[in-house]
């Protein structure tokens, strides 16, 4: 069946926002090669409809797109009908047919709105706000996923990078929801990126939906205000799997963490996949709702952790591969041993050290990326000391300075002792001898007893009581050692 296309008046702003919403979808270079030039849509009494140049494609387009399609038209103008038809002039050539309605995004001279009432012109505010999401709606989608292949593994993250694989290759078979947790800096968005690319290549009929919570909250907020709640629940909840970036921004914001804590409970219920970011470990998210923090604990929970300095040196061959000048790999391993940040960092000191060799003209040198990076390898030449070591584990179990260097024996000040010990050992260039000084044991020895103690601790994931609290040994060493990065 083929009809003329009718007058439209009033609707330019609401098939702008279809199309915007069905863009975000699919994204832009898929709208863009199958929708631009072989559909439009039209309003006509209430009812959308989708109008193909022939049959075939309005079938195929009906059995592959209805759903999405049926979502973008609820999410942009509410719940409203949409049929599917053909208008055989959209196959004519584009100088014998009138130009395309979705191309307006302001009604001229509108006379009457969806509804057959008198219609009210969009001011021209509206109309770029408009515009404004349209364009970051395909500016979302036409983004540069990050990929597991771009991805460097090392003891620091390699548990979470395989955790993150299997979710990838094999969703809602594995830990249910999975939580990657870590300092900023340490991946964590970059597999959860890594994840998305892989499932955008499954088939058409997979909906993948990538949120940060900041933006999750943000339409929360905008579905509240305006009465849309229903399309917001539909596209979060009807989707085939969920990735949720920066988990602990919802922290202290109850109505939007009730409302992902249901969002949640739906997905994994239903056997989809979930996978969210978060800068701790659920167990220390002490804002958290406890249902919230009770259904993240039933799934998989693996941190990531500053990388190591061979793993700091595969990141800085990866980023310095391709540009000019070309690094040396004695510029780079001098970079890796002497910047203990994160990936950014690593990733900042490269553009550092190129931008500073093309200006001077000459080739990137040790000496040169010394002279480059002064005052950032001045910063990070600060190595950790022991003194730090102490305070981040007496902020954390709240003990008072100084009392880790007490000569009291009890389990509430001595477990806490030998957890500093550990972590100075780890963390800073101190003999043990220099430890156990400063912490007022009697001898070296005790400080290497002291650390084989936490490490079997750490190997059993024993339960440390201290203060008022239970503490599992990683998740403690986990919460003292984000503290010690602050």
């Amino acid at each position: 069946m083929s009809f003329v296309r009718p007058p439209i008046l009033g609707t330019d702003d609401a098939i702008v926002r279809i199309v915007a919403a069905l863009t975000a979808r699919i994204g832009s270079s898929r709208y863009q090669l199958w929708f631009a030039e072989n559909s439009r849509f039209q309003i006509e009494a209430g009812e959308v409809v989708f109008v193909a140049r022939n049959s075939q494609f309005r079938d195929w387009a009906a059995e592959k797109f209805g759903p999405t399609i049926r979502e973008s038209v609820a999410e942009a103008i509410g719940e409203r009908p949409v049929r599917f038809a053909v208008d055989a002039a959209l196959g004519e050539p584009e100088a014998e047919r009138p130009p395309a309605t979705t191309a307006a995004l302001a009604p001229a001279t509108p006379q009457l709105n969806l509804f057959g009432e008198p219609a009210v012109p969009l001011p021209p505010k509206a109309i770029k706000k408009l515009q404004q999401a349209e364009r970051d709606a395909i500016a979302k989608q036409s983004r540069k996923w990050k990929t597991f292949a771009e991805f460097a593994v090392g003891p620091s993250n390699r548990v979470a990078w395989a955790a993150a694989l299997a979710a990838a290759e094999e969703p809602g078979l594995g830990p249910n929801p999975l939580v990657l947790h870590g300092p900023v800096g340490t991946g964590k968005t970059h597999l959860l990126e890594a994840i998305h690319a892989v499932w955008r290549k499954q088939t058409l009929s997979t909906r993948p939906v990538f949120v940060t919570a900041e933006e999750f909250t943000h339409r929360f907020v905008q579905g509240t205000r305006f009465n849309k709640m229903g399309p917001f629940r539909r596209h979060f909840r009807e989707c085939s799997a969920l990735l949720f970036d920066d988990l602990h921004f919802l922290a202290n914001k109850r109505g939007s963490m009730e409302e992902f804590l249901y969002t949640l409970d739906a997905l994994v219920t239903d056997g989809r996949q979930v996978v969210v970011t978060s800068d701790c470990h659920p167990r220390m998210a002490e804002e958290f709702l406890p249902e919230l923090v009770d259904r993240l604990l039933a799934g998989g929970a693996w941190g990531l952790l500053p990388p190591d300095d061979e793993t700091r040196l595969d990141i800085l061959r990866r980023k310095a591969t391709g540009a000019q000048p070309p690094i040396g790999d004695d510029v780079l391993k001098y970079l890796a041993r002497n910047l203990k940040g994160n990936v950014r960092e690593l990733e900042g000191a490269v553009h550092g050290v190129r931008h500073f060799a093309k200006v001077h003209g000459q080739a990137v040198t040790v000496a040169a990326a010394r002279e480059a990076l002064g005052d950032l390898l001045r910063h990070t030449v600060r190595a950790i000391a022991v003194a730090d070591v102490d305070a981040a584990v007496c902020a954390v179990l709240r003990l008072s300075s100084g009392q880790l260097q007490s000569k009291s024996r009890s389990w509430q000040v001595s477990h806490p002792r030998m957890l500093a010990i550990f972590l100075a050992r780890k963390h800073t260039a101190a003999t043990y001898g220099e430890i156990a000084k400063y912490f007022g044991v009697r001898q070296h020895s005790t400080a290497v007893a002291a650390e084989k103690r936490v490490r079997a601790w750490l190997a059993a994931n024993e339960p440390l009581a201290i203060g008022d609290r239970r503490w599992p040994a990683r998740d403690l060493l986990d919460r003292i050692e984000r503290e010690l990065q602050k």
